[in-house]
């Protein structure tokens, strides 16, 4: 989606043997009205009453494929600002002392 002219991905998923949604492997095989309720969550989440409304628009859905790939430039992303993540979360551990 786009918040505010910049990228703000949003990933659904779903819990293994969710009794509900478990034997969903992609957004299009979600019922219609779980989407529904999704893009008005996403699109108004942020939106305090009383303030003007923001400009958010979902500009794309992706499928599994597209949403893995995000997952993984994000991955990558983080590596090249914070470095490898158990490094990083060793190196918080000793800096709060545990």
């Amino acid at each position: 989606m786009i918040d505010g002219e910049e990228a703000d991905d949003k990933i659904v998923a779903v819990l293994e043997r969710d009794m509900a949604y478990g034997d969903l492997r992609d957004i299009a095989d979600a019922p219609s009205g779980v989407i529904e309720r999704l893009r008005h969550y996403f699109l108004t989440y942020k939106q305090m009453p009383g303030e003007r409304a923001r400009a958010v628009r979902i500009a794309e859905v992706y499928d599994r494929v597209e949403a893995v790939e995000v997952l993984r430039r994000s991955l990558e992303d983080y590596r090249e600002t914070f470095g490898d993540p158990q490094t990083r979360a060793a190196q918080l551990a000793r800096l709060i002392g545990t």
